[in-house]
This record gives C-alpha cells, structure tokens and sequence, in this order.
C-alpha cells in the first residue's frame, strides 16, 4: 500500500468512518498493516496472517466477500470476523435460496459490531425476524 492511500485509510477512521474490505485478501493485507491501536503502517510483501475465530480485528469494519467453501480457511476467516453462529445462519439461508458458492457466486455483506468481535451479515434479502 502506498503512503497516499494508508493515509486516505487513517484520516476516513479518524473521521469516524468505517473501512470496508472488499475480498478476504484485502481484509488480510489491511489487518498486516495495521498495529494493535487500528492504525494502517506501512506495509510491502507478502503476509502470514492466518485469520481464525478468536482473532481481533484491528481496522477492518466491514466485509464484502462471496460464499467460500463451508470446510474452508476462508470460512474460518468470515466466522472470526462475524461468528460462527452467524455464518451458519447465513450459510442455511444461502443453500435454502441457492444463492451460489465459490468464487464467482453470490456475494455477502458482513459487518462487524463494535468492539465485540460479533458481525451482522447482509444476504440478497432480508429474514424476517
């Protein structure tokens, strides 16, 4: 990430507004780059994060990723970021819809409440309560 956009990044959190990854490796990259106090450093290379329930998310406050593989990392990824009670809801409800999976399926929208580590998810409609 170049200066400008960490920058951008930092000065839109700041403001109080939120930064939202679009895909699980811009999630990933974000949170490399940010420290433990939700600021973006620079950051150039490759990452390790391993992203699994349990981990506290640092900068990223909203997600928009499709419907990855229900035995995957990446499903491990969206569960730490929204809950695993959460995605297994979403999850139901996509195959109840069919909605499609994998990389050129349906998408989902997934915030994450502050300072609790839980998530609402957005699917294509609405369930009623």
């Amino acid at each position: 990430m170049n200066q400008a956009t960490i920058d951008a990044l930092n000065a839109a959190k700041a403001a109080g507004g939120r930064i939202i990854a679009v895909g699980t490796t811009a999630l990933r990259l974000l949170e490399s780059a940010a420290d433990n106090a939700g600021t973006l450093r620079a950051f150039s290379g490759e990452t390790d994060i391993f992203i699994t329930p349990g981990y506290r998310f640092k900068i990223v406050d909203a997600l928009l990723t499709n419907f990855h593989l229900p035995c995957s990392t990446l499903f491990m990824l969206v569960s730490a970021f929204s809950g695993l009670d959460t995605m297994k809801a979403a999850y139901a409800h996509a195959m109840a819809a069919d909605y499609r999976f994998y990389s050129y399926g349906d998408a989902c929208w997934l915030e994450q409440k502050a300072g609790t580590g839980e998530a609402r998810t957005g699917t294509k409609q609405e369930q009623k309560p």
